[in-house]
């Protein structure tokens, strides 16, 4: 459990300064609409997944 508390924060540092959201988002609706609708309901299900996985 001490291994998943010092490597959550650090998942979340490298999230948030390799991913800049307005690029992405921009980017995703440029492929097209159901492009980006597959997308962000994978990426809401990775987070749920992730959060499911760490509170157990």
């Amino acid at each position: 459990m001490k291994n998943i508390r010092l490597y959550l924060p650090i998942l979340f540092v490298f999230m948030a300064l390799t991913m800049t959201s307005c690029d992405v988002i921009a980017d995703i609706f440029k492929a097209g609409m159901w492009t980006a609708l597959i997308i962000i309901v994978l990426i809401v299900a990775l987070v749920g997944w992730l959060f499911s996985r760490f509170r157990r």
